[in-house]
């Protein structure tokens, strides 16, 4: 009795074991990230799947449909790109979007890899913001001084030209900065789709023309070595060859007298 309980709790043992085995074998969902103000990364995501060649471009069509109609979230479209065997798409939404457009894109397929890095941009935002203090109390002071009264023309004239050229950088900065701030509140997706067995038959077949060329470069690099090997014995059996059909041709005459 005792070898029978000790047995059923071995057989519950390597079960468990094996379920364990299968739930970390499936594959990991792909969350969007969300930056903090302290860290100020810039997140993106690529995820790589395999499906069938006639399903790729109405996949693709789809989750381009999704970004632009703003189902998941705000989200730009940024590329698309379509070829015989495959193709990508890459959108920058929030990152709640994420996820539902990755189950999108890996329903029925294949994901063969997935990849989440952050890009630290503090450095730059930072840079950034003090550039726009500078050119704030810059932009100031040129204020007080337009606005004094014992200004001449002249005056007047370059520091409306200065005004003019820091309101040109003060809307270059805040572009920057409004860039920088969107690569923070979204996350960049590249998703890439492909037929792994359409691009086994192409390379196959694509491996004839170059077989067929190597094999007749070889065949013809025989025949010239074959060619120059013999040459000597032509250039000799030649002369020998003539002079015994003059030889021949006289002993004829000859017997024909």
């Amino acid at each position: 009795m005792k070898r029978w309980i000790v047995l059923a709790a071995a057989l519950a043992v390597g079960l468990a074991g094996c379920s364990k085995k299968t739930t970390a074998g499936a594959p990991a969902p792909m969350p969007g990230q969300k930056s903090t103000a302290e860290a100020m990364l810039a997140y993106s995501h690529s995820m790589s799947v395999e499906l069938p060649t006639a399903d790729i471009p109405p996949r693709i069509d789809a989750i381009r449909k999704a970004c632009i109609s703003s189902v998941h979230g705000a989200c730009n479209l940024l590329n698309v790109d379509q070829s015989s065997t495959g193709g990508s798409i890459t959108v920058r939404i929030v990152p709640e979007g994420v996820q539902p457009l990755a189950e999108m894109a890996g329903a029925g397929g294949k994901v063969s890899s997935r990849t989440t890095s952050a890009e630290d941009i503090s450095d730059a935002v930072h840079e950034t913001q003090r550039d726009r203090d500078q050119l704030e109390a810059y932009a100031k002071r040129l204020d007080d001084i337009a606005a004094r009264k014992d200004l001449s023309v002249t005056d007047l004239i370059a520091v409306s030209k200065e005004q003019a050229a820091v309101a040109e950088k003060r809307r270059i900065l805040d572009n920057a900065a409004a860039d920088q701030h969107h690569r923070l509140d979204t996350n960049l997706l590249r998703i890439s789709f492909n037929d792994p067995h359409a691009r086994a038959s192409r390379r196959e077949f694509g491996d004839i023309g170059p077989v067929m060329v190597d094999s007749a470069l070889d065949g013809t690099a025989d025949a010239l070595a074959a060619l120059a090997e013999g040459l000597p014995y032509l250039i000799i059996a030649f002369p020998l060859a003539w002079l015994w059909w003059l030889a021949w041709r006289k002993v004829t005459r000859r017997w024909r007298k």
